[in-house]
C-alpha cells in the first residue's frame, strides 16, 4: 500500500520501474522509504512506501518527517560558508581563535581542516562508546563537548590524512555560535531554511522534543524479516547529525545547489570545492558533501545513518536533477536505491565497462599444490587494522574470518589469487624482509591493502595471565579489566558485559566491539606490559596505562 504520490510528467511506465525497487517495504507490516526525484525547479515524483509507525500502522509519505544523520552535515558546512562569505570568519584560521575552550594540542587546526574531515580529532561518538555509553543512552551536543575538551592527542597531524570524525561538525556547530550568539538551530533557520521555505525542517537539538509527523526507527529483528525491534533515537547533538526534514523540503535545498535562494552559486562553488591535504592529494570530499561522479555525469552526494535510520540524497547540478531516498530501517541500503532511481533517467554516454564475471566452474579453485600454501594459513591484520583469514579446505584456499566459511580463491600465477566471487580483488602472498608471512590485497582503481600474517594459538594460561588487569585511560578516566576465563582472555568495563578478545602474535588483542577494534599491547624494555592503545576506525593511539 502506497501512500500518497506526487507525479509531474513521468511516463507510467518510468513510475511502475520506481516503484518495483521499492516493492518490498510496500506493505502495512514493515518500515519503508520515502523518495523523492528533482527536475529544474519541480519535485516531479515524490512517494511513500510501508510504515512511519509500525504499532499504529502510521504509513510514509512524502511528509513524513525523518532524522537526516550525515545528510544534516552539509548545512552545518553551508552556514560557515555564509559566515565566511560575510568576513565574520576565515576558514583558514586556527579554530583557537573561535574556540578557545578546545586543548592545546601543540598543531594549528583549520576551519577548512573541519570541514574537509583532515583535522586529525577523534571522533566524540566513539570516544562515548569507549567510556561505557551504550547505543541507547542519550548523548547531547554539551556531553560530546565535553568529552572532546579533554582530548590530549590528535589521530594524525591535519592536513596529512583524510579520517572521517564526527567531532569536526560538534566543533563547527560550536563556531557558529561562538560568531554570531545563536545556536545553529537558530542560525541554520534564518539563513537556509526561512529563505528556501523548509518549513519543516530544523536541527532537533532536544532529544524529548515532539516531533510531529516523524517516522520511527527500526532494525530487523533476527533473521525473521517480518519482525522489527525499535531503533531508539537517543542523541541530540547538531552540526554531525539531528537535522530532521522530509521529501518536500530536501527538494527545495537540491534545488539551491543550481538555483539559489539561500546565499548564491559562489557560495555553492565554495561548498562542493573538493578538499587537499598538505601533499596536494585531492579529495572527494568537500565541505559537508562529497563530489564525485555517476553514470558519466558530475554528483554532490552524501549519505546519513543512526539508529534506524538510512538517507542519502544525490545532486546532478549540470543536469539540474536531484534524487532523495529516506527510509526508517536501519538495514536499508538508500544509496544503491537513488543510483538505480537515477540510472532510469541517466544515460551514461562512456563506453561500457562491465566487471570480470564472478566463476562458476568451481574445480578452477582447486590447487595443483595445496601444500605450497599451507605456511600461509593462518590469520592476518590489515594495515587498516581489519581481520583476515585464509584456510585450506578440500585442497581449495578459503578467504574468511573463520576456518573455510569465505569464499574460494583461484589461482593466477604463483602466490597470487583472485576471489572466486569477485574476481576484481586479488591477493599477493609473500615473505617480507622480517620473514613475516604478508599478503598484499589489490581492488579496482588502484585501491590496496597490506595484511601481516600473526599467531592466534591458544596461549598457556601463565602466559595469558600476564596480560591481565586494570587499565586506565588518563583522557576519558575510564577503567577496562582484563581478565581470564575459561583459558581466555575477556575485556570487561563499564555497562559492558566480557569481551571475548583474540590474541594476535603477542601484542595486538582484537575483538567484535565496533569502538575498541584492535588493541596494541605496550611494553617497557623489560618486555613488561605497561598499558595498552587503542586503535580502531575514528580513533587512534588512545592510552590506556596498566594500574594493577
Amino acid at each position: 500500500m502506497a501512500a500518497p504520490v506526487s507525479a509531474q510528467h513521468l511516463p507510467d511506465s518510468t513510475i511502475k520501474k520506481i516503484d518495483s525497487l521499492f516493492k518490498q517495504w510496500d506493505t502495512k507490516t514493515s518500515p519503508g522509504s520515502a523518495i523523492g526525484i528533482v527536475r529544474n525547479d519541480s519535485l516531479i515524483y515524490a512517494k511513500g512506501y510501508g510504515m512511519a509507525n509500525l504499532e499504529y500502522e502510521i504509513p510514509i509519505t512524502p511528509e513524513t518527517i525523518f532524522d537526516m544523520a550525515s545528510v544534516s552535515k552539509q548545512f552545518t558546512a553551508f552556514s560557515i560558508v555564509l559566515l565566511a562569505r560575510q568576513g565574520a570568519l576565515n576558514l583558514d584560521e586556527d579554530i583557537h581563535r573561535y574556540l578557545s575552550w578546545f586543548p592545546d594540542l601543540k598543531e594549528k587546526i583549520t576551519l577548512r581542516n573541519l570541514l574537509n574531515h583532515t583535522s586529525g580529532i577523534r571522533d566524540a561518538y566513539q570516544l562515548l562508546g569507549i567510556m561505557g555509553t551504550r547505543p541507547d543512552d542519550v548523548n547531547t551536543q554539551e556531553d560530546l563537548i565535553r568529552v572532546l575538551t579533554k582530548q590530549q592527542f590528535l589521530n594524525f597531524k591535519p592536513g596529512t590524512e583524510y579520517r572521517y570524525s564526527n567531532s569536526n561538525y560538534n566543533l563547527l556547530a560550536e563556531i557558529v555560535k561562538s560568531v554570531t550568539g545563536k545556536t545553529l538551530r537558530q542560525f541554520t533557520d534564518s539563513v537556509i531554511f526561512k529563505p528556501l521555505g523548509m518549513k519543516n525542517t530544523h536541527f532537533h537539538d532536544r532529544y524529548n522534543e515532539v516531533e510531529s509527523n516523524r517516522a520511527y526507527g527500526y532494525w530487523q529483528a533476527g533473521k525473521n524479516k517480518d519482525h522489527y525491534g525499535n531503533a531508539i533515537l537517543s542523541s541530540a547533538s547538531t552540526g554531525p547529525a539531528s537535522l530532521f526534514s522530509n521529501i518536500n523540503d530536501m527538494s527545495k535545498w537540491i534545488m539551491n545547489f543550481y538555483s539559489t535562494r539561500a546565499g548564491d552559486l559562489q557560495d555553492i562553488a565554495q561548498l562542493t570545492q573538493k578538499g587537499r591535504l598538505n601533499d596536494g592529494k585531492e579529495l572527494q570530499y568537500a565541505l559537508g558533501i562529497e563530489v564525485d561522479s555517476l553514470y558519466g555525469e558530475r554528483r554532490y552526494q552524501h549519505s546519513g545513518w543512526e539508529a534506524g535510520y538510512r538517507t542519502f540524497i544525490s545532486v546532478f547540478p549540470d543536469l539540474k536533477m536531484g534524487f532523495i531516498v529516506f527510509s526508517n530501517l536501519g538495514d536499508f541500503k538508500p544509496q544503491f536505491a537513488a543510483n538505480q532511481m537515477a540510472g532510469l533517467f541517466i544515460k551514461d554516454p562512456s563506453p561500457k565497462k562491465n566487471p570480470a564475471p564472478a566463476y562458476t566452474d568451481s574445480s578452477l579453485a582447486v590447487l595443483k599444490d595445496p601444500a605450497a600454501m599451507k605456511k600461509f594459513t593462518g590469520n592476518y591484520i590489515a594495515d587498516d587494522h581489519v581481520e583476515f583469514g585464509f584456510w585450506l579446505v578440500n585442497n581449495k584456499l578459503h578467504l574468511g574470518p573463520s576456518n573455510g566459511k569465505g569464499p574460494a580463491l583461484v589461482p593466477l600465477a604463483k602466490d597470487s589469487f583472485e576471489v572466486f566471487t569477485n574476481p576484481e580483488v586479488k591477493f599477493v602472498f609473500s615473505l617480507n624482509s622480517k620473514n613475516e608471512k604478508v599478503v598484499d590485497e589489490y581492488w579496482p582503481e588502484k585501491r590496496s591493502r597490506h595484511l601481516v600474517m600473526y599467531d592466534t594459538t591458544t596461549k598457556p594460561d601463565k602466559i595469558l595471565q600476564t596480560y591481565t588487569g586494570t587499565y586506565y585511560c588518563p583522557e576519558l578516566d575510564c577503567n577496562y579489566h582484563i581478565v581470564l576465563k575459561d583459558h581466555h582472555l575477556m575485556l570487561a568495563g563499564n555497562k559492558l558485559g566480557d569481551i571475548p578478545l583474540t590474541l594476535y602474535g603477542n601484542d595486538w588483542l582484537a575483538n567484535d566491539t565496533w569502538y575498541m577494534g584492535n588493541i596494541m599491547i605496550l611494553r617497557n624494555r623489560k618486555n613488561q606490559i605497561t598499558g595498552f592503545e587503542v586503535d580502531a576506525d575514528r580513533v587512534d593511539h588512545l592510552w590506556f596505562k596498566k594500574t594493577e
